[in-house]
């Protein structure tokens, strides 16, 4: 007790060390900051879970609708209204062809991932409550959803976490046992965003059908869209998730698949558009942005992911052979998505690391975005089993077809530098898987 009381201290005692790093730099002007990298020779941005850069053949083709054609309201009976109101039209039969929905009826537009999920879970909880108050999702669903369900059990719904293994596939026998007849929505998401898990959503939709054939299944397929086929016919989904920016699209914009017949209750209101589910005036330039990187995304489908997973393979092998100790989170091979690297760091806090890469011209993330303002190691990577420093110690980095196999070389040339910095100046030498 006492040995693993002192381990604990230590790992604390590096954490807090290390994080002292990240205030030292943050205390700095953000021009100093942003002047430290005037020497950089080349930049990598592989943090694509946070945001990413738009292609300039997006960019041009959201151009013109902000100013010069579509500008108008989709709902006003005037040219410029009725322009608006086509491009709409346009891009829910692209999104509903790609992930063969039924009917442009079935898109709903929202203005992003986060809103689509509160939508999904909220909305269709308060709609359908009569049915039943009992929530089941897995424990390593994005904090969109997590807070989702936190909201609802204010509002007097049960929920219920499924663990997952230490890959991070949600375990089915535990999912068949928590869903009851009391039980009215259950939210997997498609592919995890932090260790790109591919859950098998078809299984569980098939278990939570055959227990309670009202059930409704929802998925957040933001991190699968683009990168595996993706066809909420074949997954047997009623309700389903999208981003725009995550295949390089505009951020801003995000879409909820609803099924036909499903009951989802607006979250806000206010004046309704052609979104039924969601009021205000529609974005037409981002929909059109959304629509266009969905359009290059699946053009050569087959031929980009090929691409992604050489790049992301090389990229893992690489981090993997020259550094000791360092170990991938989530699963290898087609079970994980084809632009995923994790990989923790012993001896090296997240957030130290991604500032010394930054100074290097290589920009990631330390775990989840989300969670990095305060000392606590992410959902994701604990719900799998990773011990405390382990957690901390992770780096995710996302590749994209954009990627050349120069910009992966400099990122293994970088890498081994940042990491032989920190843990030259780290106090601790123990273990941290």
């Amino acid at each position: 007790m006492f040995v693993m009381a002192f381990q604990k201290v230590q790992q604390l005692k590096r954490i807090i060390l290390d994080n002292l790093l990240v205030n030292l730099v943050m205390f700095r002007s953000l021009e100093t900051l942003i002047e430290a990298h005037k020497d950089v020779g080349r930049e990598v941005y592989l943090d694509l879970e946070n945001s990413s850069p738009i292609p300039s053949d997006i960019v041009e083709a959201m151009i013109p609708y902000f100013s010069e054609k579509a500008y108008g309201n989709p709902t006003i009976t005037h040219k410029l209204g009725w322009m608006a109101y086509e491009e709409i039209q346009k891009a829910s039969e692209s999104v509903a062809d790609y992930i063969g929905a039924n009917s442009i009826e079935e898109i709903n537009f929202t203005p992003s991932e986060t809103e689509s999920n509160n939508l999904a879970l909220i909305g269709t909880a308060l709609a359908n409550r009569k049915k039943g108050n009992k929530i089941v999702v897995s424990e390593i669903e994005p904090l969109s959803i997590k807070f989702s369900t936190k909201m609802l059990e204010k509002r007097g719904f049960e929920v219920e976490k499924i663990p997952v293994d230490r890959n991070g596939f949600v375990n089915l026998e535990k999912l068949t046992k928590a869903i009851d007849q009391k039980t009215t929505l259950v939210s997997v998401m498609l592919v995890n965003h932090e260790i790109g898990t591919v859950e098998p959503i078809k299984d569980a939709v098939e278990i939570a059908k055959k227990k309670n054939p009202d059930v409704l299944f929802h998925s957040d397929a933001s991190d699968a869209y683009g990168r595996i086929p993706v066809n909420v016919d074949e997954l047997g989904v009623d309700l389903l998730t999208l981003s725009s920016y995550k295949i390089l699209g505009p951020r801003g914009v995000g879409v909820l698949y609803v099924k036909e017949g499903v009951d989802v209750e607006r979250l806000l209101e206010g004046q309704i558009g052609t979104q039924k589910l969601w009021p205000g005036v529609e974005n037409v330039p981002l929909i059109v942005g959304f629509q266009k990187a969905s359009e290059l995304a699946f053009r050569d489908f087959e031929g980009s992911v090929s691409r992604m997973k050489k790049l992301r393979n090389r990229l893992k092998s690489g981090i993997l052979e020259r550094i000791s100790g360092a170990v991938l989170n989530g699963p290898s091979g087609e079970k994980r998505a084809p632009d995923n690297v994790n990989i923790s760091i012993p001896h090296c806090e997240g957030e130290s690391l991604t500032i010394e890469l930054s100074l290097k011209g290589v920009y990631v993330s330390s775990g989840s975005a989300c969670t990095r303002a305060i000392l606590q190691p992410s959902h994701v990577l604990t719900a799998i089993g990773k011990k405390f420093e382990a957690a901390h110690g992770s780096v995710l980095m996302k590749v994209t077809r954009y990627h050349t196999n120069k910009d992966i070389e400099y990122v293994l040339d970088a890498f081994p530098k940042a990491v032989k910095r920190l843990r030259m100046i780290s106090p601790i030498k123990d273990g941290a898987d």
